[in-house]
């Protein structure tokens, strides 16, 4: 979510309890008769003709229907706006400057190391991401080992791939988790004439 759509929200918050704190307190004043006091134009009762009146005109229909689209597409803007976005963009390199000039793309280099510990002894796949969570840069890779795997094997080459991802990137900011799984049964090895 972005700081935009979060300083919108706080002010609409704001606006919509001042709205209804006021509401309130209008409601209650009128009840408790000490509403003539402030606003002398106070009705004593309410009259609701005037909003029978347009319940029953003929464009009611089509204004009704016309802000029930908008405020349809508000509410579908906004909960767009406030889906979570934790994927990572382009990245400026050590060197670059105000403009950016020099990027890297760390999916690119997430991937690579995944493929690197695909290709290690007993792990079958590995996949990987790059996300943005609590102000630092993780590659989140994830592999999934044979059963009968050596996990010391495994666990070292996890090692190596994630200290070459961090001087690959050249981020201080960068995290790498390396995540398990165990396949529930072996594959079976094709065999060759």
């Amino acid at each position: 979510m972005s700081r935009s759509v979060v300083g919108l929200d706080r002010v609409l918050t704001l606006l919509a309890g001042l709205l209804v704190v006021a509401a309130g307190a209008a409601v209650a004043a009128w009840g408790g008769g000490w509403l003539v006091q402030v606003w002398a134009a106070a009705p004593r009762t309410l009259q609701l003709r005037t909003a029978s009146d347009a319940f029953s005109a003929s464009w009611w229909p089509w204004a009704a229907g016309a802000a029930g689209v908008v405020a349809a597409l508000l509410a579908l803007w906004w909960l767009l706006a406030h889906v979570p976005r934790n994927r990572v963009g382009d990245l400026p390199l050590r060197g670059s400057g105000r403009g950016g000039r020099l990027a890297l793309d760390p999916s690119g280099a997430a991937a690579t190391a995944a493929d690197v510990l695909a290709a290690t002894p007993g792990v079958r796949s590995a996949s990987s991401r790059v996300v943005r969570e609590r102000g630092s840069l993780v590659v989140d890779v994830s592999a999934t080992v044979e059963p009968t795997a050596d996990l010391t094997a495994v666990v070292v080459a996890a090692d190596a791939v994630t200290a070459d991802l961090r001087q690959v990137l050249g981020r201080d900011d960068t995290r790498a988790r390396v995540r398990l799984g165990v396949a529930r049964r072996a594959r079976r090895q094709r065999r060759v004439s």
